[in-house]
């Protein structure tokens, strides 16, 4: 018989979506815009602590706004973390600019500031400093903001900070998503909630949300025809998905809540193992846990990564690697890199070792231990 699939991280409802679905079917508001979509910007932007919100189709939409804002054109350069989705760096492309990628460091897993620092001194020496650094917060976890923050101010580059994973994360207290001229939410369907698809556009700077507006409903400008002076995208979410995010904006404590106790029973059955280590969660941090993620010393452990990989997905458990490092993708083979220190490279060995489990917030305690008992039963510990 097979066995029931246990996801990595399923969209989780709360039963309170079909309110503002109806609500948008009764009053007929189901194109993009209408009263949902003002109300998710607002409460979104209230919940996270800034000025305004844009919602939007997906993050990467978010990014090419925030890009598209920032000018950045052909021939500038954007650094960008390189252990991530290519979802952070391909909107640079987008831009005709050069994405340079920045290694991770070992107490975050995100961007290393001392990598950091060497590229901003290279940019420096070459006359030509970055228009934009994008900031990814991995797995949940912030990246070490106060350091980059403070560098970033230092040569006065902004910072896109990609809080895609990181919805109701906090470092040192404030919302994760917040440091930079603007942040960027997703609400994919695997993320701590979701809208289906879309993603969400944050600055304190509300002349550049009201901008990211405009280009986001194809630069339409204010007359009775239809008149366009720019290029512009069609990037806004509809009344019915906002719709969905509201309530899923409601449960989002809840969401943190249960992922954080998935990772604290992973943690308590597995850290004994030999080899393996669990993410780390930096102090004066709170992380989402929106994924589990550990790495395994594959010596210590007597055991491969891919092994450990192919007997979950026998026994109908979806487990994934870590994101390949974008430094390694074909799609930007030549591009500049630079690693965390000469000793090697971080984000290419947690790849190498690195697994995520399953950790979705409706993850049930009976699956849950199943995927415990599976990962003992191949260290060939009893049960």
């Amino acid at each position: 018989m097979i066995k029931k699939r246990i996801y990595l991280s399923a969209p989780h409802m709360s039963g309170k979506e079909i309110r503002y679905i109806n609500e948008a079917f009764r009053s007929n508001w189901i194109a993009p815009l209408g009263p949902n979509v003002d109300a998710f910007e607002s409460e979104f932007a209230n919940y996270v602590g800034v000025n305004e919100a844009v919602a939007v189709s997906s993050g990467t939409a978010a990014i090419h706004l925030a890009l598209s804002l920032l000018d950045v054109k052909k021939g500038d350069k954007v650094f960008c973390s390189t252990l991530t989705f290519v979802a952070s760096a391909n909107p640079i492309l987008y831009q005709g600019a050069e994405p340079v990628f920045i290694d991770s460091e070992p107490e975050t897993w995100n961007m290393s500031p001392e990598a950091l620092e060497r590229a901003f001194h290279d940019a420096v020496l070459e006359g030509r400093l970055p228009k934009a650094v994008i900031v990814v917060n991995l797995y949940g976890q912030s990246a070490k903001m106060d350091e980059i923050v403070t560098m970033c101010n230092h040569y006065d580059v902004p910072i896109i900070e990609d809080a895609a994973e990181s919805l109701g994360s906090t470092y040192r207290g404030k919302m994760s998503g917040t440091f930079g001229k603007f942040g960027v939410f997703s609400f994919n369907g695997n993320k701590i909630i979701t809208t289906s698809g879309g993603g969400m556009l944050i600055s304190n700077d509300i002349d550049a949300i009201k901008n990211a507006r405009f280009l986001a409903t194809q630069a339409r400008d204010p007359a009775l025809h239809y008149q366009h002076s720019r290029i512009g995208f069609n990037y806004r979410l509809s009344n019915i998905l906002a719709g969905v995010g509201r309530a899923q904006l409601t449960v989002l404590e809840d969401r943190v809540a249960a992922r954080r106790k998935v990772f604290q029973k992973y943690y308590e059955k597995l850290y004994n193992l030999p080899g393996v280590k669990f993410m780390p969660e930096l102090e004066n941090t709170i992380s989402n846990r929106w994924l589990t993620a550990i790495i395994i010393d594959e010596k210590k452990a007597e055991l491969s990564v891919m092994s450990l990989l192919q007997k979950l997905a026998d026994e109908n458990i979806e487990a994934r690697p870590v994101w390949k490092p974008l430094h390694l993708q074909p799609l930007f083979e030549g591009n500049r890199y630079y690693p965390h220190n000469v000793d090697g490279s971080v984000s290419d060995g947690l790849f190498r070792n690195g697994i995520c489990l399953p950790s979705g917030s409706n993850l049930t305690d009976e699956d849950q231990i199943r995927v415990v008992n599976s990962i003992l039963q191949i260290f060939k510990v009893p049960v």
